[in-house]
């Protein structure tokens, strides 16, 4: 048995390996970077070298501070997060690859619009991965969404997957599946089908807590009055909880979002859209759900509130902009703590948000 488990977690180590190589590696990327006040995720263009950073109105361009810099493995380069780029024009960042090879990365900004949408949000776009399944967005260096594939695969299940709905329209898919003995011996039963704005990070893979991989968020500025989506959801027949008891309630789809202000280490809730159902729907029908701002009052439940931290100041939430929008939709709500019922399916399209 103990063989068994080396293997199992030797499988999910090395289904993390981004840039595999014998002898001195000559990659010399820009994986990620985010700088203060960005707008959205950076569009990162490996073959010209470029990255392209989206900046609020009325932002000094001469002082934009690098937050974070992600690069190549056992690469190196002339910028860390604290030093600031000077966008007025453009600046660049030296990357030195293992084997010496130097690269020029040329960074630029535009002015971000002050009704911003989720990109690809009509969930048109979907990537092949190097394990052969499909992820939304444009690449894995070009999206905002994430889902839980990067650990079902292991076990050869896609709980989330493009549906074709015709005319080179698609959407997501999800479904909840029952991840067998295999999953059982670990605490997981099933996987619920997910999407989410954030990035799922395989070094953090924990079988027994499958938000623990999960990095929820991206960059975003507006302040949508609505949350717009079409939607088609069939709960599965017996909703359980982990231990496999038969809960008394048939399951339900989750899809929320979340604006957050981040700053300095420290993470407030802005507003809050939620939506959360056990009806069936034979077909996708739109939905609008309102976002309400500031501190949700007992007239709300409980799961809409934030556990680990608070809300902004009262003073500030007629004005104040959000630095970050999580959004997330699952097939079962308590996908998080593996209860659900296996074959409950939810499909999401055209997310949108709706402005004043």
């Amino acid at each position: 048995m103990k063989n068994f488990y080396f293997i199992f977690f030797s499988l999910i180590v090395f289904s993390c390996v981004d840039e595999d190589f014998f002898g001195l590696s000559d990659q010399g990327n820009i994986k990620n970077l985010v700088v203060r006040n960005q707008a959205k995720n950076a569009v990162i263009n490996r073959n010209d070298k470029t990255v392209e950073v989206e900046i609020p109105g009325g932002v000094d361009l001469t002082e934009i501070e690098i937050q974070t810099i992600e690069i190549s493995s056992f690469a190196r380069a002339n910028k860390k997060a604290g030093d600031v780029l000077n966008l007025t024009d453009s600046d660049q960042i030296i990357i030195t690859a293992e084997d010496g090879t130097i690269s020029t990365w040329t960074i630029t900004a535009f002015v971000a619009s002050s009704t911003p949408q989720l990109d690809n949000g009509d969930l048109n776009s979907w990537y092949q991965t190097a394990s052969e399944y499909y992820e939304p967005g444009e690449s894995a260096a070009n999206t905002i969404w994430g889902t839980g594939n990067k650990g079902t695969q292991i076990l050869n299940k896609l709980a989330t997957v493009p549906e074709d709905l015709g005319n080179d329209n698609l959407a997501a898919k999800m479904i909840t599946l029952d991840n067998g003995l295999l999953g059982s011996t670990f605490g997981a039963p099933i996987a619920a089908g997910s999407i989410f704005t954030g990035v799922f990070n395989s070094d953090k893979i924990d079988p027994s807590d499958p938000e623990a991989a999960i990095e929820f968020g991206t960059p975003f500025i507006g302040r949508p009055i609505k949350l717009k989506f079409k939607y088609q959801y069939e709960p599965g027949s017996e909703n359980k909880d982990r231990n496999g008891n038969l809960l008394p309630y048939s399951d339900m789809l989750d899809i929320y979002a979340l604006l957050e202000v981040r700053a300095n280490g420290k993470t407030e809730r802005l507003a809050t859209a939620w939506f959360r159902s056990g009806d069936p729907l034979e077909n996708l029908v739109e939905k609008e759900v309102l976002f309400t701002y500031g501190e949700l009052d007992n007239s709300f439940p409980d799961y809409m509130k934030p556990t680990d931290h608070g809300y902004v100041s009262m003073d500030s939430v007629e004005f104040v902009l959000p630095t970050h929008i999580t959004f997330v939709a699952s097939s079962s709500f308590g996908g998080a703590e593996f209860a659900g019922a296996i074959g409950s399916t939810l499909i999401i399209d055209d997310i949108e948000m709706v402005y004043e």
